[in-house]
C-alpha cells in the first residue's frame, strides 16, 4: 500500500495486543527475490571456479594450482597439469601496489615454499633439484637458471626470503617481518619505521590474554550498567543540569567582570593622545561587552527552559527507571545485542567471501602492458559486484531493524501486560516469533527506505575522497554538505523508523501507517522527545565513557604490572575501541527500550485517563508523569484530548 493510500478508517483505535495480521506482505516478496539473487549470485562464483581460483590460487599464465587446467586460447604456458603443484608463489612478493591493494608480480604454481634464504640463482636450481619445486617460470629449464637470459624477469628476486603457505590460501607468504612492513604499508600509511612495528607487533601478542580479559570486563561493565543506570540516572541528570548552570552563569560573571575591568583600565587612560595599544584595548572592551550580552540572553533563556521543561528532564528520569526494570523482568534481553552481533558477523563473513570470489570470476584476459593473465568479468556480468554492493547495505539493515523491532515487540508486551507475572514465559523469543510470523515485511520495507538514503552518501563519500585535491573550494563544500544533509536524513528516517516498529508491534498496522501514527504522536509530544534525546543520549554518552574508562585504567594497571609489555599504545587502542564498541552496542539496546516506553506512554496517556473502564497500562512510577502530561495535553492540545474527539491518525 501506498503511505497515502491507506485503507485504515480515520478514527482508528489503538488496541495494543489484540488484533495480530500479516503486514506489507509485497515488500516481504521483494525482499525474498532479492535475497533469491544474492543466492543466485554466490551459486554462480562458485561453479564458474571463481572459488577455486581464490582458495588455491591460479599463476600468471591463468592455470588453477592444485588441479588440472584447460586451455586459454593465446596463452602459450596455459593448460597445465598442477596437480602436485598446490602452492602460489610470488616472484617478488614485497612489491606491492599501493592504490589496488594487490601484488604486483608474476606468479607461479610451485609444490614447496622455500623454507630458507636463497641468495644466489644456483642456490635457487639446488632447491628445485632437491625438492622437485621450480621457482622460475615454466618455459625456463631448471639447468638454466643461473645462465638464462630472462632469469631477472621470470626467476624470483634475490635474495629470495624463506616463506611459508598461508593455512587456507595456499599462498607462500614470507616470515621476514620487513616484507610485512610493506604488506601492512598498503593499509597503514604511517608505519615506516620496522623496528616499530616489530615491536608493536610484539607487544599486541605478548599481551593477547589481558586484552581478551580487558574486552570480557567490558561486556561485563556494560551488562551491569544496563541495570544500575535506573539508580543513578537521578544523580547524573541532576548532575548534568548543575553543570550546566553554574557553567553558564560562572561564564557569565567572568565576561563581565572581564568587560569591568577592561572598562576600568581604559578609562584611567583617558585623556591622552590614542594609541594604537589604546583602540585595541577599546576593541576589545566592546568585544567583551557584546560576548557578555549574549552569554546573559543565553544563560536567561537556559535557566528559563530548564525552569519550564524540569518536568519533562523527571519524566526522563522516570523513563531510565523503568527501563532498569524492564531489564530485570526480561533479563534476554541482555543477549540481544550477542544474537544481532552474531548475525552481522555471519552475513558479512558470506558477503567478503562471494565479494572475494566475484573478484576472480570470468573470462581469463591477458594484460597488454605485463603479459600476465588476469580474470574479468564482462557485459551485464560486472553489475553482479553492484547488486551485491546494494545487498551488503539492504541485508545488514534488515538485521538491525530486526533487532528494533524484537525489542519494541517485548517491550510492548511488557508495558500493556497489566498483570506482569501473566507475561509470556520468554517474551523476546515470542517477540522473535511474531516477527518472523508477521512483520518481515514491514522490516524489508524500512530498512529499504535507509538503503535509499545511504546509497547515495556512500557514493559521494567515495567521489570526496577520490578527487581530494583535485575539486575546488566550492565543489568540495557542495559535497560536504550533500554528504551531512544525507546523514542527517538517515539518523531522522532510522529514529522514525524505529517508532514505526514499535507502532506495528502494538497495533499490527503497515508500515506507512504505523510511520504515520508514531510520526503524529511524536510531534504532540515533540518537547518531551527533545528533552529525552537531549538528557537521555548524554547519560548514556557518560555511561560509555565510565565503561571505557574503567577498562583503560585497569588495562594501564595491567599493562604495568607486566614489565615485558614495551609498547602499550596499540593494546590500549584495541581495548578501548572494543569497550566502546561494546557499551554502545548495550547501550544502543538500552535506548531503544526507553524510546519504546516512551512512545507506548504517549499512547496510554491519549487513550487512558485512569478512570473506570480506561485505566492507565503504565507502571507506577510513571503514573504521576502520566496525570501531569494528560492535564497538559488538555492545556495545550484542547479539545485533541477530549473523550469526544479523538484525534484521526491518518497516513
Amino acid at each position: 500500500m501506498g503511505c497515502c493510500g491507506s485503507s485504515e478508517q480515520k478514527q482508528r483505535e489503538w488496541k495494543p495486543l489484540e488484533d495480530r495480521s500479516c503486514t506489507d506482505i509485497p515488500w516481504l516478496i521483494i525482499f525474498a527475490l532479492f535475497c533469491t539473487g544474492m543466492a543466485c549470485i554466490a551459486g554462480f562464483s562458485i561453479s564458474t571456479g571463481a572459488a577455486s581460483r581464490l582458495i588455491s590460487g591460479y599463476d600468471s599464465y591463468g592455470n588453477t594450482c592444485g588441479q588440472k587446467n584447460g586451455k586459454i586460447e593465446g596463452v602459450e604456458l596455459s593448460g597445465r597439469d598442477q596437480t602436485d603443484n598446490k602452492y602460489v608463489f610470488f616472484l617478488d612478493p614485497c612489491n606491492i601496489d599501493i592504490l589496488n591493494r594487490k601484488i604486483k608480480s608474476m606468479a607461479l604454481c610451485v609444490s614447496r615454499c622455500p623454507d630458507r634464504e636463497l641468495k644466489t640463482y644456483t642456490d635457487v636450481k639446488k632447491f628445485a633439484l632437491q625438492n622437485g619445486s621450480e621457482l622460475c617460470s615454466y618455459d625456463i629449464p631448471v639447468s638454466r637458471y643461473p645462465s638464462h637470459g630472462e632469469r631477472s624477469k621470470k626467476c624470483p628476486k634475490l635474495p629470495v626470503p624463506p616463506s611459508k603457505s598461508l593455512p587456507v590460501f595456499h599462498r607462500c607468504t614470507p616470515v621476514d617481518i620487513s616484507c610485512y612492513a610493506q604488506f601492512a604499508e598498503a593499509f597503514v600509511t604511517f608505519v615506516s619505521d620496522n623496528s616499530m612495528l616489530h615491536r608493536v607487533i610484539a607487544g599486541v601478542m605478548a599481551s593477547k590474554e589481558i586484552i581478551m580479559g580487558l574486552c570480557v570486563l567490558a561486556l561485563v561493565l556494560s551488562i551491569i550498567l544496563m541495570v544500575v543506570i535506573r539508580y543513578i540516572s537521578v544523580v547524573l541528570v541532576w548532575m548534568l543540569t548543575a553543570l550546566v548552570v553554574l557553567g553558564s552563569l560562572g561564564g557569565t560573571g567572568v565576561l563581565w567582570w572581564l568587560y569591568v575591568d577592561h572598562r576600568m583600565n581604559l578609562t584611567d587612560q583617558t585623556g591622552t593622545t590614542p594609541t594604537p595599544q589604546q583602540q585595541l584595548a577599546t576593541g576589545n572592551v566592546q568585544a567583551l561587552l557584546v560576548y557578555a550580552v549574549i552569554a546573559t540572553v543565553f544563560t536567561v533563556i537556559l535557566l528559563l527552559l530548564l525552569f519550564f521543561m524540569r518536568k519533562r528532564v523527571a519524566l526522563t528520569i522516570t523513563l531510565f527507571h523503568v527501563a532498569g526494570k524492564v531489564f530485570t523482568h526480561l533479563p534476554l534481553l541482555a543477549l540481544q545485542p550477542f544474537w544481532t552481533f552474531l548475525s552481522l558477523m555471519l552475513f558479512w563473513v558470506s558477503w567478503l567471501g562471494v565479494f572475494l570470489f566475484l573478484g576472480t570470476t570470468g573470462s581469463p584476459v591477458q594484460s597488454e602492458e605485463t603479459g600476465l593473465v588476469e580474470f574479468r568479468m564482462s557485459g551485464p556480468l560486472q553489475y553482479m559486484v553492484w547488486y551485491h554492493a546494494v545487498g551488503l547495505i539492504w541485508i545488514s539493515q534488515f538485521i538491525l531493524a530486526c533487532q528494533q523491532m524484537t525489542v519494541a515487540g517485548a517491550v510492548v508486551t511488557y508495558y500493556f501486560t497489566r498483570n506482569k507475572s501473566q507475561l509470556p514465559m520468554t517474551p523476546i523469543v515470542s517477540s522473535m516469533l511474531r516477527l518472523t510470523r508477521y512483520h518481515l515485511g514491514t522490516v524489508a520495507k524500512g530498512s529499504f527506505i535507509i538503503t535509499l538514503v545511504e546509497i547515495p552518501r556512500l557514493i559521494l563519500t567515495y567521489i570526496h575522497n577520490q578527487l581530494k585535491g583535485k575539486e575546488n573550494a566550492c565543489a568540495r563544500c557542495m559535497l560536504k554538505a550533500c554528504i551531512c544533509c544525507l546523514w542527517c536524513l538517515k539518523k531522522c528516517l532510522t529514529y522514525l523508523n524505529q517508532n514505526a516498529y514499535t507502532a506495528t508491534a502494538i497495533n499490527s498496522t503497515s508500515f506507512c501507517t504505523s510511520a504515520c501514527d508514531a510520526f503524529v504522536i511524536l510531534v504532540e509530544n515533540a518537547l518531551r522527545v527533545a528533552t529525552i534525546n537531549t538528557v537521555g543520549d548524554f547519560v548514556l554518552f557518560l555511561g560509555k565513557v565510565l565503561i571505557v574508562s574503567c577498562t583503560a585504567f585497569v588495562g594501564v594497571l595491567s599493562l604495568n604490572y607486566q614489565r615485558d609489555y614495551t609498547v602499550w599504545v596499540l593494546p590500549l587502542l584495541i581495548v578501548c575501541l572494543f569497550s566502546w564498541l561494546v557499551a554502545h552496542c548495550f547501550l544502543s539496546v538500552f535506548e531503544i527500550v526507553v524510546d519504546v516506553l516512551f512512545l507506548c506512554f504517549a499512547v496510554d496517556t491519549k487513550h487512558n485517563d485512569g478512570s473506570p473502564g480506561r485505566e492507565f497500562y503504565m507502571d507506577k512510577a510513571l503514573m504521576v508523569r502520566g496525570r501531569e502530561a494528560r492535564l497538559g495535553g488538555r492545556l495545550w492540545l484542547g479539545p485533541r484530548f477530549s473523550t469526544s474527539n479523538t484525534s484521526s491518525l491518518v497516513c
